[in-house]
C-alpha cells in the first residue's frame, strides 16, 4: 500500500508525464532493448519503429499515475494489455527489467527535475502497478492452460489449408501437431503466431484475429500481405507467411486471447463495420451469430478499396442470401470499372453518418468495428454524432492501443 506522501508525489508528476511521456517511453525502449536484446524476441519491431508502442505505454503510464489511488478504475485497460502480454509470453521476471529501465529513462529525460524523492516514489508505485499486471496475467495464463484443449505458452500447429481470399489476403487453417483437442474461444479474439524467419536474428511474434467461428477442429487466421509503401517497409511476417509458409508447415501459436468479443448473451441488433483486413474478427462474430442466434438482426458493412482486395465477400453474401435477419452492404473507395459495371458495391467513397442512417433503421444496436485507424476514427465519430451510447460501441485496434478521439 502506498503512503500519502508517495501518492501525492506521483499525482504531482502527472502533468510532466503528459508533456514528456512519449519521450520518456521512447528512451525507455531504446535503453531496455540495448541492455536486454533478448526481448526483441517478444516485442514487435515495426511498432517500435513507428512509435505506436511508445505512445501506448506512455498513455498507460499516464493513466496509472492519474489513478494511483484507485487502480481499479483502469482495470479494463489493464486486462486488455494483459491479454496481449499473455499471448506474447510476457512473464513476471520481465517486470523488474521494465521497471529498472523505465526509472532510468525518467531520470535521463527529466534530468535534475527527477529528484531522488520522485524516483523513489515512482519505484514504489511501479511495484504496485506491476503487481496488478502480474496478478491479472497469472489468472489469464491459468485460464488458458486449464481450459479444455488449452495450453500455457506456445503450441505447434500444422497449416492444413492455405486459401487465397483476395489479391492481398490469404487464410491459413491450423490444426494442432499433437492431434489433441483445441480450446474454444470467443468470437473476436486472436492468437499469436511465432516465426523464426531465415536471416532474421530474432523471432517475430504477430497477433492475428481468428476469422471463423469457434467450435471447429481448426483455427483460421486471414492475413493481409503488407507490401512496402511510401515511408513503410514490407511486413516481415506477413510477406513470409504469404510467400514461404506452405500447407504442412508448422507454426507455434498461443492460445486465443483478447477482450474484443461478441456478446451472445443478449438479442439486441448488431452492426458489424469493417475496413480492409479488419473484417477478420467481425467475420468470426458473423459466423457465430448465424450459427447460434439466427434470428438476431445483423447488419454487416464492409469497406475496401475494390473487389480485388475484398476478402470473403462471397461467403458473407451467401450468408445474407440464406438468412433473412442478415443484411450486407459494401463500400469501395476505388472501385474497378468491372465493379461499377456489375454493381458490386452499394456506395463509392467512404462510410459516413448520412449513409449509415440511410441503411440502418435506427441507432438502437450494438456496434462492433475494426480496421485501419483512419477508418475507425471516422466510424467512431459518426456513432458519437448519432448519439450511440459508449457502452454500445465496441472496437479493436490491430497492434498497440491508440486513441480514436484525435
Amino acid at each position: 500500500m502506498l503512503n500519502r506522501q508517495t501518492i501525492e508525489i506521483i499525482k504531482s508528476t502527472v502533468p510532466v508525464l503528459r508533456e514528456h511521456g512519449k519521450t520518456i517511453t521512447t528512451r525507455f525502449y531504446k535503453m531496455m532493448l540495448t541492455n536486454h536484446p533478448e526481448l526483441l524476441n517478444i516485442f514487435n519491431h515495426v511498432n517500435q519503429k513507428q512509435g505506436r508502442q511508445q505512445t501506448a505505454l506512455a498513455n498507460t503510464v499516464y493513466a496509472a499515475a492519474a489513478n494511483i489511488e484507485n487502480l481499479e478504475a483502469i482495470l479494463p485497460e489493464v486486462k486488455r494489455i494483459a491479454h496481449k502480454h499473455r499471448s506474447l509470453g510476457i512473464k513476471p521476471e520481465h517486470y523488474p527489467i521494465v521497471g529498472k529501465n523505465l526509472l532510468a529513462a525518467i531520470k535521463d529525460v527529466l534530468g535534475d527535475a527527477a529528484t531522488d524523492e520522485i524516483i523513489n516514489a515512482w519505484a514504489e508505485a511501479y511495484g504496485v502497478i506491476a503487481d496488478v499486471f502480474i496478478s491479472v496475467e497469472d489468472e489469464l495464463y491459468r485460464e488458458a492452460e486449464q481450459a479444455p484443449g488449452g495450453w500455457r505458452d506456445f503450441r505447434n500447429f500444422v497449416v492444413v489449408r492455405k486459401v487465397k481470399e483476395s489479391d492481398v489476403i490469404t487464410s491459413f487453417y491450423l490444426k494442432p501437431q499433437d492431434g489433441g483437442p483445441i480450446s474454444t474461444f470467443q468470437p473476436g479474439q486472436y492468437i499469436s503466431v511465432k516465426l523464426a524467419i531465415p536471416g532474421e536474428t530474432y523471432t517475430h511474434i504477430r497477433q492475428y484475429s481468428l476469422s471463423d467461428s469457434p467450435g471447429k477442429d481448426y483455427y483460421r487466421i486471414s492475413v493481409k500481405r503488407e507490401d512496402a509503401a511510401e515511408g513503410r517497409p514490407a511486413g516481415i511476417v506477413s510477406t513470409y507467411l504469404h510467400d514461404h509458409v506452405r500447407e504442412g508447415d508448422v507454426l507455434p501459436i498461443s492460445a486465443p486471447a483478447g477482450d474484443f468479443v461478441l456478446d451472445t448473451s443478449i438479442e439486441t441488433p448488431v452492426v458489424l463495420l469493417s475496413g480492409g483486413v479488419g473484417l477478420t474478427p467481425l467475420v468470426s462474430m458473423l459466423n457465430t451469430l448465424v450459427e447460434r442466434q439466427p434470428q438476431r438482426r445483423v447488419h454487416f458493412i464492409h469497406a475496401a478499396r475494390s473487389s480485388r482486395t475484398h476478402a470473403l465477400k462471397e461467403h458473407v453474401a451467401a450468408l445474407a442470401d440464406r438468412h433473412e435477419a442478415l443484411s450486407f452492404h459494401v463500400v469501395y473507395s476505388q472501385p474497378t470499372e468491372d465493379d461499377r459495371a456489375e454493381r458490386r458495391f452499394d456506395k463509392e467513397g467512404y462510410i459516413d453518418l448520412p449513409w449509415l442512417q440511410s441503411i440502418l433503421p435506427d441507432n438502437q444496436a450494438d456496434f462492433y468495428f475494426c480496421g485501419p485507424v483512419p477508418f475507425m476514427k471516422t466510424v467512431y465519430r459518426a456513432l458519437q454524432d448519432w448519439g450511440v451510447p459508449e457502452e454500445r460501441i465496441h472496437f479493436e485496434f490491430f497492434g498497440p492501443m491508440g486513441s480514436l478521439n484525435a
